[in-house]
Protein backbone atom coordinates (compact mmCIF):
# COMPACT_ATOMS: atom_id res chain seq x y z
CA UNK A 1 0.00 0.00 0.00
CA UNK A 2 1.24 3.49 -0.89
CA UNK A 3 0.84 6.34 1.60
CA UNK A 4 -1.70 8.10 -0.60
CA UNK A 5 -3.84 4.96 -0.73
CA UNK A 6 -3.97 4.97 3.08
CA UNK A 7 -5.10 8.60 2.93
CA UNK A 8 -7.82 7.77 0.40
CA UNK A 9 -9.12 4.99 2.63
CA UNK A 10 -9.00 7.35 5.62
CA UNK A 11 -11.12 9.91 3.80
CA UNK A 12 -13.61 7.26 2.70
CA UNK A 13 -13.83 5.85 6.23
CA UNK A 14 -14.19 9.20 7.94
CA UNK A 15 -16.85 10.59 5.62
CA UNK A 16 -18.99 7.46 5.47
CA UNK A 17 -18.66 5.95 8.97
CA UNK A 18 -21.57 7.81 10.55
CA UNK A 19 -23.61 8.59 7.44
CA UNK A 20 -26.33 6.03 6.58
CA UNK A 21 -24.44 4.76 3.53
CA UNK A 22 -22.12 2.06 4.98
CA UNK A 23 -18.47 2.80 5.57
CA UNK A 24 -17.57 -0.89 5.23
CA UNK A 25 -19.21 -1.07 1.82
CA UNK A 26 -17.41 2.06 0.66
CA UNK A 27 -14.08 0.79 1.98
CA UNK A 28 -14.53 -2.53 0.17
CA UNK A 29 -15.30 -0.59 -3.02
CA UNK A 30 -12.30 1.71 -2.51
CA UNK A 31 -9.96 -1.22 -1.81
CA UNK A 32 -11.05 -3.02 -4.98
CA UNK A 33 -10.74 0.18 -7.03
CA UNK A 34 -7.21 0.69 -5.65
CA UNK A 35 -6.27 -2.90 -6.46
CA UNK A 36 -5.80 -3.94 -2.82
CA UNK A 37 -6.35 -7.62 -1.95
CA UNK A 38 -9.46 -9.09 -0.34
CA UNK A 39 -7.81 -10.74 2.65
CA UNK A 40 -7.76 -10.64 6.45
CA UNK A 41 -5.12 -7.91 6.52
CA UNK A 42 -7.20 -5.56 4.36
CA UNK A 43 -10.32 -6.34 6.42
CA UNK A 44 -8.39 -5.51 9.59
CA UNK A 45 -7.00 -2.27 8.11
CA UNK A 46 -10.50 -1.12 7.12
CA UNK A 47 -11.79 -1.77 10.63
CA UNK A 48 -8.80 -0.44 12.57
CA UNK A 49 -8.80 2.98 10.90
CA UNK A 50 -12.31 3.34 12.33
CA UNK A 51 -10.49 4.40 15.48
CA UNK A 52 -9.99 7.76 13.79
CA UNK A 53 -13.76 8.15 13.48
CA UNK A 54 -14.09 7.12 17.13
CA UNK A 55 -11.69 9.89 18.15
CA UNK A 56 -13.70 12.45 16.17
CA UNK A 57 -16.98 11.60 17.90
CA UNK A 58 -15.28 11.51 21.31
CA UNK A 59 -14.24 15.09 20.68
CA UNK A 60 -17.63 16.27 19.46
CA UNK A 61 -19.62 14.58 22.24
CA UNK A 62 -17.00 15.00 24.97
CA UNK A 63 -19.51 16.48 27.43
CA UNK A 64 -21.93 13.57 27.06
CA UNK A 65 -19.13 11.02 27.26
CA UNK A 66 -17.82 12.68 30.44
CA UNK A 67 -21.27 12.42 31.99
CA UNK A 68 -21.42 8.71 31.18
CA UNK A 69 -17.94 8.20 32.62
CA UNK A 70 -18.89 10.16 35.74
CA UNK A 71 -21.96 7.98 36.10
CA UNK A 72 -19.87 4.83 36.34
CA UNK A 73 -17.94 6.49 39.18
CA UNK A 74 -21.16 7.26 41.03
CA UNK A 75 -21.22 11.00 40.30
CA UNK A 76 -23.98 11.27 37.66
CA UNK A 77 -27.08 9.10 37.87
CA UNK A 78 -28.41 10.13 34.45
CA UNK A 79 -25.00 9.52 32.90
CA UNK A 80 -24.88 6.05 34.44
CA UNK A 81 -28.35 5.25 33.12
CA UNK A 82 -27.42 6.32 29.59
CA UNK A 83 -24.18 4.35 29.74
CA UNK A 84 -26.05 1.21 30.77
CA UNK A 85 -28.55 1.69 27.94
CA UNK A 86 -25.74 2.05 25.43
CA UNK A 87 -24.15 -1.11 26.84
CA UNK A 88 -27.42 -3.01 26.58
CA UNK A 89 -27.84 -1.91 22.96
CA UNK A 90 -24.30 -3.07 22.17
CA UNK A 91 -24.80 -6.66 23.35
CA UNK A 92 -26.91 -8.13 20.48
CA UNK A 93 -24.49 -7.14 17.69
CA UNK A 94 -21.49 -8.16 19.80
CA UNK A 95 -22.88 -11.66 20.29
CA UNK A 96 -23.99 -12.06 16.67
CA UNK A 97 -20.71 -10.65 15.37
CA UNK A 98 -18.63 -13.12 17.34
CA UNK A 99 -20.84 -16.05 16.33
CA UNK A 100 -20.87 -15.27 12.61
CA UNK A 101 -17.57 -13.44 12.07
CA UNK A 102 -16.02 -16.19 9.94
CA UNK A 103 -19.16 -16.56 7.80
CA UNK A 104 -19.35 -12.80 7.25
CA UNK A 105 -15.67 -12.52 6.32
CA UNK A 106 -15.90 -15.50 3.95
CA UNK A 107 -19.13 -14.70 2.13
CA UNK A 108 -20.16 -11.05 2.56
CA UNK A 109 -16.94 -9.08 1.94
CA UNK A 110 -17.49 -9.01 -1.81
CA UNK A 111 -18.99 -6.27 -3.94
CA UNK A 112 -22.15 -8.16 -4.93
CA UNK A 113 -23.36 -8.55 -1.31
CA UNK A 114 -22.52 -4.89 -0.72
CA UNK A 115 -24.42 -3.80 -3.85
CA UNK A 116 -27.48 -5.77 -2.69
CA UNK A 117 -27.35 -4.15 0.76
CA UNK A 118 -26.92 -0.66 -0.70
CA UNK A 119 -29.93 -1.15 -2.96
CA UNK A 120 -32.24 -2.63 -0.31
CA UNK A 121 -31.27 0.06 2.19
CA UNK A 122 -31.89 2.76 -0.38
CA UNK A 123 -35.34 1.42 -1.16
CA UNK A 124 -36.12 1.33 2.57
CA UNK A 125 -35.05 4.94 3.01
CA UNK A 126 -37.29 6.07 0.17
CA UNK A 127 -40.31 3.90 0.96
CA UNK A 128 -40.64 4.16 4.76
CA UNK A 129 -42.12 7.59 5.59
CA UNK A 130 -40.44 7.87 9.00
CA UNK A 131 -37.05 7.34 7.36
CA UNK A 132 -37.73 9.36 4.23
CA UNK A 133 -39.04 12.50 5.95
CA UNK A 134 -37.69 12.07 9.47
CA UNK A 135 -39.79 11.64 12.60
CA UNK A 136 -41.98 14.53 13.64
CA UNK A 137 -41.78 15.04 17.38
CA UNK A 138 -40.50 12.06 19.32
CA UNK A 139 -39.10 11.74 22.80
CA UNK A 140 -35.77 12.92 24.17
CA UNK A 141 -32.81 10.64 24.79
CA UNK A 142 -33.44 10.83 28.55
CA UNK A 143 -36.76 9.00 28.04
CA UNK A 144 -35.25 5.97 26.31
CA UNK A 145 -36.14 2.69 28.06
CA UNK A 146 -34.10 -0.49 28.44
CA UNK A 147 -36.48 -2.39 26.18
CA UNK A 148 -36.17 0.22 23.46
CA UNK A 149 -32.37 0.28 23.77
CA UNK A 150 -32.21 -3.49 23.27
CA UNK A 151 -34.54 -3.13 20.26
CA UNK A 152 -32.10 -0.61 18.73
CA UNK A 153 -29.31 -3.07 19.44
CA UNK A 154 -31.15 -5.82 17.58
CA UNK A 155 -31.52 -3.45 14.63
CA UNK A 156 -27.78 -2.85 14.73
CA UNK A 157 -27.30 -6.55 13.94
CA UNK A 158 -28.54 -5.81 10.41
CA UNK A 159 -25.33 -3.85 9.86
CA UNK A 160 -23.24 -7.02 10.19
CA UNK A 161 -24.04 -7.39 6.47
CA UNK A 162 -21.51 -5.03 4.81
CA UNK A 163 -23.27 -2.32 2.85
CA UNK A 164 -26.24 -2.05 5.21
CA UNK A 165 -24.82 0.76 7.39
CA UNK A 166 -24.64 0.68 11.14
CA UNK A 167 -25.82 4.28 11.31
CA UNK A 168 -28.85 3.55 9.14
CA UNK A 169 -29.80 0.52 11.22
CA UNK A 170 -29.44 2.23 14.59
CA UNK A 171 -31.06 5.53 13.59
CA UNK A 172 -33.96 3.59 12.06
CA UNK A 173 -34.34 1.46 15.18
CA UNK A 174 -34.27 4.56 17.38
CA UNK A 175 -36.91 6.32 15.27
CA UNK A 176 -39.14 3.24 15.34
CA UNK A 177 -39.10 3.18 19.17
CA UNK A 178 -40.17 6.81 19.24
CA UNK A 179 -37.02 8.88 19.70
CA UNK A 180 -36.79 12.26 18.02
CA UNK A 181 -34.40 12.54 15.09
CA UNK A 182 -31.82 14.45 17.14
CA UNK A 183 -32.02 11.88 19.96
CA UNK A 184 -31.83 9.00 17.46
CA UNK A 185 -28.71 10.45 15.85
CA UNK A 186 -27.01 11.06 19.20
CA UNK A 187 -27.77 7.57 20.51
CA UNK A 188 -26.55 6.08 17.23
CA UNK A 189 -23.27 7.98 17.58
CA UNK A 190 -22.80 6.97 21.22
CA UNK A 191 -23.57 3.34 20.43
CA UNK A 192 -21.15 3.59 17.52
CA UNK A 193 -18.36 4.57 19.90
CA UNK A 194 -18.73 1.33 21.84
CA UNK A 195 -19.36 -0.87 18.80
CA UNK A 196 -16.48 0.49 16.73
CA UNK A 197 -14.09 0.44 19.68
CA UNK A 198 -14.91 -3.21 20.33
CA UNK A 199 -14.63 -4.15 16.64
CA UNK A 200 -11.32 -2.31 16.30
CA UNK A 201 -9.88 -3.97 19.39
CA UNK A 202 -11.03 -7.41 18.30
CA UNK A 203 -9.57 -7.08 14.79
CA UNK A 204 -6.34 -5.61 16.11
CA UNK A 205 -5.90 -8.62 18.37
CA UNK A 206 -6.86 -11.24 15.80
CA UNK A 207 -5.24 -9.82 12.64
CA UNK A 208 -3.15 -6.87 13.82
CA UNK A 209 0.27 -8.44 13.28
CA UNK A 210 -0.64 -9.53 9.75
CA UNK A 211 -2.06 -6.08 8.99
CA UNK A 212 1.07 -4.28 10.24
CA UNK A 213 3.37 -6.63 8.36
CA UNK A 214 1.51 -5.99 5.11
CA UNK A 215 0.66 -2.28 5.44
CA UNK A 216 2.99 -0.84 8.09
CA UNK A 217 2.59 1.56 11.00
CA UNK A 218 2.88 4.69 8.83
CA UNK A 219 -0.05 3.78 6.61
CA UNK A 220 -2.18 2.84 9.61
CA UNK A 221 -1.34 6.16 11.28
CA UNK A 222 -2.17 8.13 8.14
CA UNK A 223 -5.48 6.30 7.77
CA UNK A 224 -6.31 7.06 11.40
CA UNK A 225 -5.50 10.78 11.19
CA UNK A 226 -7.29 11.39 7.91
CA UNK A 227 -10.31 9.41 9.12
CA UNK A 228 -10.47 11.50 12.31
CA UNK A 229 -10.49 14.83 10.47
CA UNK A 230 -12.96 13.78 7.77
CA UNK A 231 -15.27 12.11 10.31
CA UNK A 232 -15.41 15.27 12.43
CA UNK A 233 -16.50 17.28 9.40
CA UNK A 234 -19.03 14.66 8.27
CA UNK A 235 -20.61 14.24 11.71
CA UNK A 236 -21.07 17.96 12.27
CA UNK A 237 -22.75 18.24 8.87
CA UNK A 238 -24.94 15.16 9.41
CA UNK A 239 -26.20 16.23 12.83
CA UNK A 240 -27.38 19.54 11.42
CA UNK A 241 -28.77 18.08 8.21
CA UNK A 242 -30.84 15.28 9.74
CA UNK A 243 -32.44 17.62 12.26
CA UNK A 244 -33.97 19.52 9.33
CA UNK A 245 -34.40 16.75 6.76
CA UNK A 246 -35.06 13.05 6.52
CA UNK A 247 -32.79 10.46 4.94
CA UNK A 248 -34.27 10.44 1.43
CA UNK A 249 -31.10 11.98 -0.02
CA UNK A 250 -29.10 9.00 1.22
CA UNK A 251 -31.66 6.60 -0.24
CA UNK A 252 -31.21 8.10 -3.70
CA UNK A 253 -27.44 7.99 -3.29
CA UNK A 254 -27.44 4.35 -2.19
CA UNK A 255 -29.57 3.19 -5.11
CA UNK A 256 -27.55 5.19 -7.65
CA UNK A 257 -24.30 3.83 -6.21
CA UNK A 258 -25.60 0.25 -6.22
CA UNK A 259 -26.60 0.49 -9.88
CA UNK A 260 -23.31 2.13 -10.87
CA UNK A 261 -21.16 -0.44 -9.08
CA UNK A 262 -23.26 -3.32 -10.44
CA UNK A 263 -22.69 -2.08 -14.00
CA UNK A 264 -18.97 -1.67 -13.30
CA UNK A 265 -18.79 -5.28 -12.12
CA UNK A 266 -20.75 -6.60 -15.09
CA UNK A 267 -18.50 -4.85 -17.61
CA UNK A 268 -15.49 -6.04 -15.59
CA UNK A 269 -14.22 -2.62 -14.58
CA UNK A 270 -14.35 -3.78 -10.95
CA UNK A 271 -13.75 -7.28 -9.57
CA UNK A 272 -16.75 -8.85 -7.85
CA UNK A 273 -14.71 -10.66 -5.19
Amino acid sequence: MEWWQACVLGVVEGITEYLPVSSTGHLILAQRALGLPNDSASHAFAICIQSGAIAAVLGIFAARVRRIASGFFGRDRDGLRLGLLVGAAFVPAAVMGLLFEDVIDAHLFGLWPVVAAWFVGGVALLSVPKLRHGASGGVALEQLTLRSAVFIGVFQCLALWPGTSRSLATIAGALFVGLSMSAAVEFSLLLGLVTLLAATGHKAMSSGSEMLAQYGVLNLSLGFLVAAVSAAIAVKWMVGYLKQHGMALFGVYRIALAITVAIAILIEVLPAS
